[in-house]
């Protein structure tokens, strides 16, 4: 390993340490109610906004270049006497993205920028500890919204939006995703051990929770989030078959007994003659 290269390991090495054990301490204390709403199975609403032909080249990862189902996530909040409107905010996060996100653990490269801030083409690094960077470019940036998509690298496949609107006298901010896994790994973290999973929910409830403060106003019931999902294609979701009758599924009866013992015993003298007629 080159000199100048250790040093820079180290550190992120040190802020992974440091900042996972400080994250962690915030999630388990989190006094936030956070109303999840569990999963549910998805249909073709769930599908990712059609990209903009303009913005699509070969750095794009795309929901189908990844790997595993697409889930589809949406995180909102409610801010009563906010200081700022829907734009302001917005504006705010184009301006200054790095405020929003949990500096623990994640850190983020901008580049060069404009006086208003991220605008379409523009390109984010969101450094990550660990082999998982994620490279972003600006789609569409409006008044009100800010549309992301995953370039090449990234841990995961898909689209992310930012917007704000007021809605019944409070200034709702919702946080939308489309994705897939961006490797079979990413997937084995995500969609089986959870953890990619839960890392993901606390950095965007804790971006979400950013927005509240910044636009100098009040949390009003907790952060809400959903969550469908979608499995890959050709693969359909695996479906119990319908009960046409007898013993429902699951019984554990005296007659499900004896219809066990009974096809222990058939498999018994199935063996018995296989062996004494050699």
């Amino acid at each position: 390993m080159s000199g100048p290269r250790c040093p820079r390991v180290l550190a992120v090495l040190a802020r992974w340490l440091l900042g996972t054990v400080l994250v962690t301490w915030r999630y388990l204390w989190e006094t936030t109610p956070l109303h999840r709403g569990g999963e549910c199975q998805g249909d073709e609403r769930d599908h990712p906004p059609q990209l903009p032909s303009e913005a699509v080249d070969d750095q794009v990862q795309r929901a189908e270049d990844g790997c595993g189902p697409l889930y589809h996530r949406l995180f909102r909040v409610g801010i009563a006497a906010a200081d700022l409107d829907a734009d302001q905010l917005i504006e705010w996060v184009c301006r200054d993205f790095k405020r929003f996100v949990p500096s623990e653990v994640v850190d983020i490269h901008t580049g060069e920028l404009r006086d208003h801030g991220l605008d379409v083409a523009d390109e984010l690094l969101v450094e990550m500890p660990g082999p998982w960077n994620g490279p972003v470019r600006v789609v569409r940036r409006e008044a009100d919204s800010l549309h992301l998509v995953t370039l090449r690298g990234h841990m995961e496949a898909g689209q992310v939006q930012f917007r704000a609107r007021e809605a019944d006298d409070l200034l709702a901010f919702e946080i939308e995703l489309w994705g897939c896994a961006g490797s079979r790994l990413v997937h084995l973290l995500y969609s089986h051990l959870r953890l990619a999973k839960e890392v993901q929910l606390n950095m965007w409830v804790r971006f979400c929770l950013s927005a509240v403060t910044a636009s100098g106003g009040r949390l009003v019931d907790g952060v809400h989030i959903s969550t469908r999902r979608l499995d890959p294609p050709g693969r359909a979701p695996v479906r119990p078959m319908p009960w046409t009758g007898g013993n429902p599924p699951g019984w554990r009866g005296p007659g499900a007994r004896h219809l066990a013992g009974a096809v222990r015993e058939a498999g018994t003298r199935r063996g018995w003659r296989r062996r004494n007629s050699r």
